[in-house]
């Protein structure tokens, strides 16, 4: 009986991924949701820090943060990553980067969040060519590393994300920090890029979205780009731009000189205009890349370690699916309660924390991270619709 206990223990839940498509069938409805939400932040300052803001699973989505981080690379219907470097002139290079970048835009459900990670969770999937390790490397402040590599192109993606939310009284504000890194390594190419904003807006209508300026910058080839999110407020709506459009262009750094202008919607298509020629292009369709979106499967379970995501959450994720409010709490809680038993036993034999993929190190109030690892091992958990993966 024992041996069945553990077995069911270490069975990863691994949910449906939410897909653009499911946005109009959510139960997760704006006027569903706005008075949970408002009831838990009544005794809540404006300004506050809402780092360590505890959520009831009621308002859970059922898979943690890194499944959601690691979703943005490894889940598209397309190998958007591949098509980076595939392409042979560098405009047409930044331009993909610019498309994969677009694609980790996913849709947001407004009130519902992921679980925050504890420290040494890990999430280790492959689609494909591409394989992705996350890791929570810090628990206060949050941060999350994240490395890809794509196998065929020799592709390698390094993330460091860190977030600070602030409660605004009409919504809540949060900054995504850190450094997102892309190396074409065939080309000899680096792009660097910065994270977006999240909003997520109690009034006058209520809705969660994505927002800011992300920039591109290409060192080795004098390019870069520069992609607008544009807030879905009453102000830009009277501007006359629309929820979820874009608005960018992409520029020699040197000169300045645009080259292109971009324009359109991410949850829709995003066009570019050649400004010499006048030619438009379709770079993005976000119904070809994550519509129809499947979660990944168990290849191997035996390579699945305790400390996976979908291992670690794996109960309150099957309270959550089932409805079962009670149950998902205490699973909760229990996974809560296990991480700050192992925060203790460190305090009381002075032992320090250890990253298994990633040296980590603070510079001021900002983290910098590289991997251990030149390249990212195969997961045990495989996206089945990936060309030569087997269920």
């Amino acid at each position: 009986m024992a041996e069945e206990e553990e077995e069911r223990r270490r069975h990863p839940v691994l949910a449906k991924t939410f897909s653009l498509e499911d946005e109009k069938d959510s139960e997760h409805t704006a006027s569903n949701v706005i008075r949970k939400i408002l009831s838990l932040f009544k005794n809540v300052r404006p300004g506050s820090d809402l780092t360590n803001f505890q959520l009831p699973p009621q308002l859970n989505l059922p898979r943690s943060n890194l499944q959601c981080y690691g979703e943005m690379v490894y889940l598209c219907r397309k190998d958007l990553l591949g098509e980076c470097s595939r392409r042979d002139l560098p405009i047409e290079r930044l331009k993909s980067v610019v498309t994969w970048n677009i694609s980790t835009l996913r849709p947001l459900i407004f009130g519902m969040s992921p679980y925050n990670p504890v420290l040494g969770e890990t999430h280790h999937v492959s689609n494909g060519h591409i394989n992705v390790i996350v890791e929570q490397v810090v628990h206060h402040p949050p941060v999350s590393a994240l490395h890809a590599t794509h196998e065929k192109e020799k592709i390698d993606v390094i993330w460091c994300q860190y977030f600070t939310p602030k409660f605004r009284g009409a919504y809540v504000d949060v900054e995504i920090k850190g450094k997102r890194v892309m190396k074409l390594l065939n080309h000899k190419e680096t792009y660097e890029m910065n994270q977006p904003r999240l909003i997520m807006r109690f009034l006058p209508t209520p809705g969660a979205h994505w927002t800011g300026k992300v920039k591109i910058k290409c060192p080795e080839t004098d390019l870069e780009a520069e992609i607008n999110l544009i807030s879905d407020s009453f102000i830009e709506r009277f501007r006359g731009n629309n929820n979820r459009s874009i608005k960018g262009k992409i520029f020699e750094s040197s000169t300045g000189t645009q080259l292109y202008n971009i324009f359109g919607h991410w949850d829709r298509t995003v066009m570019a205009k050649n400004l010499k020629t006048g030619e438009l292009e379709v770079i993005y369709n976000a119904e070809e890349n994550i519509t129809g979106l499947k979660p990944p499967i168990v290849k191997n379970l035996k390579e699945v370690m305790e400390y996976e995501s979908a291992i670690i959450w794996s109960e309150v994720s099957e309270g959550i699916l089932k409805k079962d409010w009670e149950s998902a709490r205490e699973a909760k809680c229990l996974v809560e309660a296990k991480q700050r038993e192992s925060l203790k036993n460190r305090e009381a034999s002075g032992e320090l924390w250890v990253p298994k993929h990633f040296s980590v190190v603070k510079d001021g109030n900002d983290w910098d991270l590289s991997p251990l690892q030149p390249t990212v091992p195969r997961g045990p958990l495989v996206i089945i619709e990936a060309e030569g993966e087997k269920s």
